[in-house]
Protein backbone atom coordinates (compact mmCIF):
# COMPACT_ATOMS: atom_id res chain seq x y z
CA UNK A 1 0.00 0.00 0.00
CA UNK A 2 1.26 3.55 -0.71
CA UNK A 3 2.77 5.33 2.28
CA UNK A 4 0.23 8.17 2.24
CA UNK A 5 -2.64 5.67 2.30
CA UNK A 6 -1.06 3.76 5.18
CA UNK A 7 -0.65 6.96 7.18
CA UNK A 8 -4.25 7.93 6.48
CA UNK A 9 -5.57 4.54 7.60
CA UNK A 10 -3.45 4.65 10.76
CA UNK A 11 -4.68 8.17 11.56
CA UNK A 12 -8.30 7.13 11.03
CA UNK A 13 -7.79 4.08 13.24
CA UNK A 14 -6.27 6.28 15.97
CA UNK A 15 -9.35 8.47 15.83
CA UNK A 16 -11.50 5.36 16.04
CA UNK A 17 -9.65 4.31 19.20
CA UNK A 18 -10.38 7.67 20.85
CA UNK A 19 -14.05 7.75 19.83
CA UNK A 20 -14.60 4.12 20.76
CA UNK A 21 -13.00 4.53 24.17
CA UNK A 22 -14.82 7.75 25.10
CA UNK A 23 -18.21 6.67 23.74
CA UNK A 24 -18.22 3.21 25.29
CA UNK A 25 -16.74 4.51 28.56
CA UNK A 26 -19.65 6.93 28.90
CA UNK A 27 -22.09 4.05 28.37
CA UNK A 28 -20.39 2.03 31.13
CA UNK A 29 -20.31 5.04 33.49
CA UNK A 30 -24.00 5.73 32.93
CA UNK A 31 -24.98 2.20 33.92
CA UNK A 32 -22.50 2.14 36.83
CA UNK A 33 -23.42 5.51 38.38
CA UNK A 34 -27.18 5.48 37.85
CA UNK A 35 -29.02 2.69 39.70
CA UNK A 36 -32.15 3.36 37.63
CA UNK A 37 -30.23 2.37 34.50
CA UNK A 38 -29.20 -1.06 35.81
CA UNK A 39 -31.90 -3.03 34.06
CA UNK A 40 -31.09 -6.36 32.47
CA UNK A 41 -30.88 -4.95 28.95
CA UNK A 42 -28.68 -2.05 30.05
CA UNK A 43 -26.31 -4.39 31.88
CA UNK A 44 -25.92 -6.33 28.64
CA UNK A 45 -25.31 -3.15 26.66
CA UNK A 46 -22.72 -2.01 29.21
CA UNK A 47 -20.94 -5.36 28.87
CA UNK A 48 -20.94 -4.96 25.10
CA UNK A 49 -19.49 -1.47 25.53
CA UNK A 50 -16.78 -2.78 27.88
CA UNK A 51 -15.73 -5.47 25.39
CA UNK A 52 -15.49 -2.79 22.70
CA UNK A 53 -13.29 -0.67 25.00
CA UNK A 54 -10.92 -3.57 25.56
CA UNK A 55 -10.83 -4.32 21.84
CA UNK A 56 -10.02 -0.72 20.98
CA UNK A 57 -7.30 -0.37 23.64
CA UNK A 58 -5.58 -3.77 23.43
CA UNK A 59 -5.76 -4.50 19.71
CA UNK A 60 -6.34 -1.43 17.56
CA UNK A 61 -3.18 0.56 18.52
CA UNK A 62 -0.88 -2.32 17.52
CA UNK A 63 -2.73 -2.65 14.23
CA UNK A 64 -2.26 1.07 13.56
CA UNK A 65 1.50 0.76 14.16
CA UNK A 66 1.72 -2.28 11.89
CA UNK A 67 -0.13 -0.46 9.12
CA UNK A 68 2.49 2.31 9.11
CA UNK A 69 5.58 0.10 9.47
CA UNK A 70 4.24 -2.83 7.36
CA UNK A 71 5.87 -5.09 9.96
CA UNK A 72 5.01 -6.60 13.33
CA UNK A 73 7.23 -4.94 15.94
CA UNK A 74 6.02 -6.73 19.06
CA UNK A 75 7.34 -10.29 18.87
CA UNK A 76 5.98 -13.69 17.94
CA UNK A 77 4.51 -14.53 21.34
CA UNK A 78 2.64 -11.24 21.65
CA UNK A 79 1.34 -11.90 18.15
CA UNK A 80 -0.52 -14.92 19.49
CA UNK A 81 -1.68 -12.99 22.57
CA UNK A 82 -2.98 -10.19 20.36
CA UNK A 83 -4.91 -12.64 18.19
CA UNK A 84 -6.34 -14.32 21.29
CA UNK A 85 -7.46 -10.95 22.74
CA UNK A 86 -9.01 -9.96 19.43
CA UNK A 87 -11.12 -13.11 19.17
CA UNK A 88 -11.86 -13.04 22.91
CA UNK A 89 -13.43 -9.57 22.93
CA UNK A 90 -15.14 -10.08 19.61
CA UNK A 91 -16.69 -13.34 20.85
CA UNK A 92 -17.89 -11.61 24.01
CA UNK A 93 -19.55 -8.81 22.05
CA UNK A 94 -21.24 -11.29 19.73
CA UNK A 95 -22.42 -13.36 22.71
CA UNK A 96 -24.07 -10.30 24.23
CA UNK A 97 -25.87 -9.51 20.98
CA UNK A 98 -27.02 -13.12 20.84
CA UNK A 99 -28.38 -13.01 24.40
CA UNK A 100 -30.24 -9.77 23.68
CA UNK A 101 -31.81 -11.12 20.50
CA UNK A 102 -33.03 -14.27 22.27
CA UNK A 103 -34.42 -12.10 25.09
CA UNK A 104 -36.34 -9.94 22.58
CA UNK A 105 -37.65 -13.11 20.92
CA UNK A 106 -38.94 -14.49 24.21
CA UNK A 107 -40.59 -11.19 25.15
CA UNK A 108 -42.25 -10.33 21.86
CA UNK A 109 -42.96 -13.71 20.27
CA UNK A 110 -43.29 -16.04 23.26
CA UNK A 111 -44.54 -13.35 25.69
CA UNK A 112 -42.11 -14.53 28.36
CA UNK A 113 -40.09 -11.85 30.11
CA UNK A 114 -37.64 -14.02 32.04
CA UNK A 115 -34.47 -11.94 31.98
CA UNK A 116 -33.89 -9.93 35.16
CA UNK A 117 -30.67 -8.22 36.32
CA UNK A 118 -29.59 -11.25 38.38
CA UNK A 119 -29.98 -13.66 35.47
CA UNK A 120 -28.33 -11.16 33.15
CA UNK A 121 -25.24 -11.10 35.39
CA UNK A 122 -25.09 -14.90 35.36
CA UNK A 123 -25.33 -15.02 31.58
CA UNK A 124 -22.67 -12.31 31.25
CA UNK A 125 -20.31 -14.35 33.42
CA UNK A 126 -20.97 -17.51 31.40
CA UNK A 127 -20.41 -15.64 28.13
CA UNK A 128 -17.02 -14.37 29.33
CA UNK A 129 -15.96 -17.91 30.29
CA UNK A 130 -17.09 -19.44 27.00
CA UNK A 131 -15.42 -16.69 24.97
CA UNK A 132 -12.16 -17.26 26.83
CA UNK A 133 -12.30 -21.03 26.37
CA UNK A 134 -12.85 -20.71 22.61
CA UNK A 135 -10.17 -18.05 22.04
CA UNK A 136 -7.46 -19.35 24.40
CA UNK A 137 -6.18 -22.23 22.17
CA UNK A 138 -4.77 -19.64 19.75
CA UNK A 139 -2.05 -18.86 22.34
CA UNK A 140 -0.87 -22.35 23.23
CA UNK A 141 0.65 -25.04 21.05
CA UNK A 142 0.96 -25.03 17.31
CA UNK A 143 -1.87 -22.90 16.00
CA UNK A 144 -2.92 -21.43 12.72
CA UNK A 145 -2.14 -17.84 13.82
CA UNK A 146 0.58 -16.22 11.70
CA UNK A 147 2.92 -13.32 12.39
CA UNK A 148 1.60 -10.59 10.11
CA UNK A 149 4.05 -10.32 7.24
CA UNK A 150 1.03 -10.47 4.95
CA UNK A 151 -1.51 -8.61 7.14
CA UNK A 152 -1.51 -5.67 9.62
CA UNK A 153 -2.48 -7.94 12.52
CA UNK A 154 -1.96 -11.55 13.54
CA UNK A 155 -4.49 -13.42 11.44
CA UNK A 156 -5.58 -16.93 10.58
CA UNK A 157 -3.10 -18.05 7.92
CA UNK A 158 -3.08 -20.82 5.37
CA UNK A 159 -2.59 -24.31 6.78
CA UNK A 160 -3.07 -27.90 5.69
CA UNK A 161 -3.33 -29.27 9.23
CA UNK A 162 -6.80 -30.75 9.90
CA UNK A 163 -6.64 -29.66 13.55
CA UNK A 164 -5.78 -26.07 12.70
CA UNK A 165 -8.46 -25.94 10.06
CA UNK A 166 -11.01 -27.35 12.48
CA UNK A 167 -10.08 -24.70 15.05
CA UNK A 168 -10.35 -21.93 12.44
CA UNK A 169 -13.79 -23.19 11.41
CA UNK A 170 -14.82 -23.31 15.09
CA UNK A 171 -13.77 -19.67 15.54
CA UNK A 172 -15.64 -18.29 12.54
CA UNK A 173 -18.70 -20.43 13.23
CA UNK A 174 -18.82 -19.26 16.86
CA UNK A 175 -18.17 -15.63 15.95
CA UNK A 176 -20.48 -15.24 12.98
CA UNK A 177 -22.49 -18.13 11.55
CA UNK A 178 -24.24 -19.39 14.69
CA UNK A 179 -25.02 -15.91 16.09
CA UNK A 180 -26.11 -14.64 12.68
CA UNK A 181 -28.47 -17.60 12.13
CA UNK A 182 -30.04 -17.35 15.58
CA UNK A 183 -30.40 -13.58 15.45
CA UNK A 184 -31.82 -13.63 11.92
CA UNK A 185 -34.43 -16.21 12.88
CA UNK A 186 -35.33 -14.27 16.06
CA UNK A 187 -35.75 -10.97 14.25
CA UNK A 188 -37.80 -12.47 11.42
CA UNK A 189 -40.16 -13.98 13.99
CA UNK A 190 -40.32 -10.67 15.87
CA UNK A 191 -41.08 -8.68 12.71
CA UNK A 192 -43.82 -11.13 11.77
CA UNK A 193 -45.36 -10.90 15.24
CA UNK A 194 -45.27 -7.09 15.28
CA UNK A 195 -46.87 -6.97 11.81
CA UNK A 196 -49.70 -9.33 12.81
CA UNK A 197 -50.39 -7.42 16.02
CA UNK A 198 -50.44 -4.08 14.21
CA UNK A 199 -52.97 -5.42 11.68
CA UNK A 200 -55.11 -6.91 14.46
CA UNK A 201 -55.14 -3.62 16.39
CA UNK A 202 -56.01 -1.61 13.28
CA UNK A 203 -58.90 -3.91 12.36
CA UNK A 204 -60.20 -3.96 15.92
CA UNK A 205 -60.12 -0.18 16.19
CA UNK A 206 -61.95 0.27 12.86
CA UNK A 207 -64.70 -2.18 13.77
CA UNK A 208 -65.15 -0.54 17.19
CA UNK A 209 -65.50 2.93 15.70
CA UNK A 210 -68.03 1.75 13.07
CA UNK A 211 -70.14 0.00 15.66
CA UNK A 212 -70.24 3.13 17.80
CA UNK A 213 -71.24 5.30 14.86
CA UNK A 214 -74.17 2.97 14.07
CA UNK A 215 -75.33 3.03 17.67
CA UNK A 216 -75.16 6.80 18.09
CA UNK A 217 -78.12 7.43 15.75
CA UNK A 218 -80.39 5.18 17.82
CA UNK A 219 -79.10 5.46 21.35
CA UNK A 220 -77.71 9.00 21.48
CA UNK A 221 -74.41 9.99 22.98
CA UNK A 222 -73.06 7.38 25.32
CA UNK A 223 -69.84 6.99 27.22
CA UNK A 224 -67.29 5.78 24.66
CA UNK A 225 -66.14 2.25 24.94
CA UNK A 226 -62.53 1.60 25.81
CA UNK A 227 -60.21 -0.89 24.26
CA UNK A 228 -57.19 -2.14 26.12
CA UNK A 229 -54.56 -2.85 23.46
CA UNK A 230 -51.99 -5.32 24.77
CA UNK A 231 -49.17 -5.47 22.24
CA UNK A 232 -47.20 -7.41 24.77
CA UNK A 233 -43.89 -5.83 24.78
CA UNK A 234 -40.88 -3.67 24.76
CA UNK A 235 -40.69 -3.11 21.01
CA UNK A 236 -38.84 0.19 21.18
CA UNK A 237 -35.66 -1.53 22.31
CA UNK A 238 -36.14 -4.10 19.55
CA UNK A 239 -35.51 -1.51 16.83
CA UNK A 240 -32.23 -0.52 18.47
CA UNK A 241 -31.09 -4.13 18.73
CA UNK A 242 -32.10 -4.72 15.11
CA UNK A 243 -29.84 -1.83 14.05
CA UNK A 244 -26.99 -3.35 16.08
CA UNK A 245 -27.59 -6.68 14.34
CA UNK A 246 -27.45 -5.07 10.90
CA UNK A 247 -24.21 -3.31 11.85
CA UNK A 248 -22.79 -6.57 13.15
CA UNK A 249 -23.62 -8.34 9.88
CA UNK A 250 -22.13 -5.62 7.67
CA UNK A 251 -18.93 -5.32 9.73
CA UNK A 252 -18.29 -9.02 10.30
CA UNK A 253 -19.37 -10.89 7.20
CA UNK A 254 -16.38 -9.71 5.06
CA UNK A 255 -13.85 -10.55 7.79
CA UNK A 256 -15.37 -14.00 8.27
CA UNK A 257 -15.21 -14.79 4.57
CA UNK A 258 -11.60 -13.57 4.29
CA UNK A 259 -10.58 -15.62 7.35
CA UNK A 260 -11.99 -18.81 5.89
CA UNK A 261 -10.42 -18.18 2.49
CA UNK A 262 -7.02 -17.45 4.05
CA UNK A 263 -7.06 -20.78 5.92
CA UNK A 264 -8.27 -22.99 3.07
CA UNK A 265 -6.96 -21.23 -0.06
CA UNK A 266 -3.20 -21.16 -0.66
CA UNK A 267 -3.69 -19.05 -3.77
CA UNK A 268 -5.72 -16.39 -1.96
CA UNK A 269 -3.46 -16.16 1.10
CA UNK A 270 -0.29 -15.70 -0.96
CA UNK A 271 -1.84 -13.40 -3.55
CA UNK A 272 -0.43 -9.83 -3.89
CA UNK A 273 -3.80 -8.31 -2.96
CA UNK A 274 -4.16 -10.19 0.34
CA UNK A 275 -2.58 -7.43 2.45
CA UNK A 276 -4.90 -4.74 1.11
CA UNK A 277 -7.98 -6.95 1.44
CA UNK A 278 -7.13 -8.05 4.98
CA UNK A 279 -6.45 -4.44 6.01
CA UNK A 280 -9.82 -3.25 4.70
CA UNK A 281 -11.89 -6.02 6.29
CA UNK A 282 -10.03 -5.66 9.59
CA UNK A 283 -10.69 -1.92 9.60
CA UNK A 284 -14.36 -2.64 8.90
CA UNK A 285 -14.58 -5.07 11.82
CA UNK A 286 -13.15 -2.42 14.15
CA UNK A 287 -15.68 0.11 12.92
CA UNK A 288 -18.43 -1.62 14.91
CA UNK A 289 -16.85 -0.48 18.19
CA UNK A 290 -17.32 3.14 17.11
CA UNK A 291 -20.91 2.82 15.92
CA UNK A 292 -22.35 1.08 18.99
CA UNK A 293 -22.24 4.05 21.45
CA UNK A 294 -23.48 6.38 18.70
CA UNK A 295 -26.46 4.09 18.16
CA UNK A 296 -27.21 4.00 21.90
CA UNK A 297 -27.31 7.79 22.18
CA UNK A 298 -29.31 8.11 18.96
CA UNK A 299 -31.95 5.51 19.75
CA UNK A 300 -32.20 5.35 23.58
CA UNK A 301 -33.50 8.51 25.22
CA UNK A 302 -32.17 7.72 28.70
CA UNK A 303 -28.66 7.19 27.37
CA UNK A 304 -28.90 10.42 25.39
CA UNK A 305 -30.02 12.43 28.43
CA UNK A 306 -27.29 10.88 30.58
CA UNK A 307 -24.68 11.73 27.94
CA UNK A 308 -25.81 15.35 28.08
CA UNK A 309 -25.25 15.33 31.83
CA UNK A 310 -21.69 14.08 31.37
CA UNK A 311 -20.97 16.70 28.75
CA UNK A 312 -19.19 19.82 30.12
CA UNK A 313 -21.34 22.93 30.29
CA UNK A 314 -19.01 24.78 27.93
CA UNK A 315 -20.14 22.45 25.12
CA UNK A 316 -23.83 23.00 25.78
CA UNK A 317 -24.17 25.96 23.45
CA UNK A 318 -27.55 25.33 21.90
CA UNK A 319 -30.67 25.44 24.09
CA UNK A 320 -32.62 22.28 24.60
CA UNK A 321 -35.49 22.15 22.13
CA UNK A 322 -38.44 19.92 23.00
CA UNK A 323 -38.89 17.16 20.48
CA UNK A 324 -42.01 16.70 18.38
CA UNK A 325 -44.60 14.58 20.08
CA UNK A 326 -45.34 11.38 18.23
CA UNK A 327 -48.26 9.04 18.60
CA UNK A 328 -47.10 5.51 19.19
CA UNK A 329 -48.81 2.24 19.91
CA UNK A 330 -47.55 1.23 23.32
CA UNK A 331 -48.16 -1.78 25.52
CA UNK A 332 -51.13 -1.54 27.90
CA UNK A 333 -52.38 1.76 26.37
CA UNK A 334 -56.08 2.64 26.51
CA UNK A 335 -57.33 3.54 23.03
CA UNK A 336 -60.63 5.48 23.01
CA UNK A 337 -63.03 5.82 20.05
CA UNK A 338 -65.64 8.59 20.20
CA UNK A 339 -67.90 10.22 17.66
CA UNK A 340 -65.50 13.12 17.20
CA UNK A 341 -62.07 11.51 17.10
CA UNK A 342 -60.00 8.52 17.88
CA UNK A 343 -57.48 9.53 20.53
CA UNK A 344 -54.69 7.84 22.40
Amino acid sequence: MPIHLRILLAAVMTGMVVISFLGNAIVCLIVYQKPAMRSAINLLLATLAFSDIMLSLLCMPFTAVSIITVDWQFGVYFCKISAMLYWFFVLEGVSILLIISVDRFLIIVQRQDKLNPYRAKIMITVSWLLSFCISFPSVVGSTVVDVPTRAPQCVLGYTESPADRAYAVLLVVAVFFIPFSVMLYSYLCILNTVRRNAVRIHNHADSLCLSQVSKLGLMGLQRPQQMNVDMSFKTRAFTTILILFIGFSICWLPYTVVSLLSVFSHRFYYSPSFYVISTCVLWLSYLKTVFNPIIYCWRIKKFREACMEFMPKTFKILPKVPGRTRRRIRPSTIYVCSEHQSAV
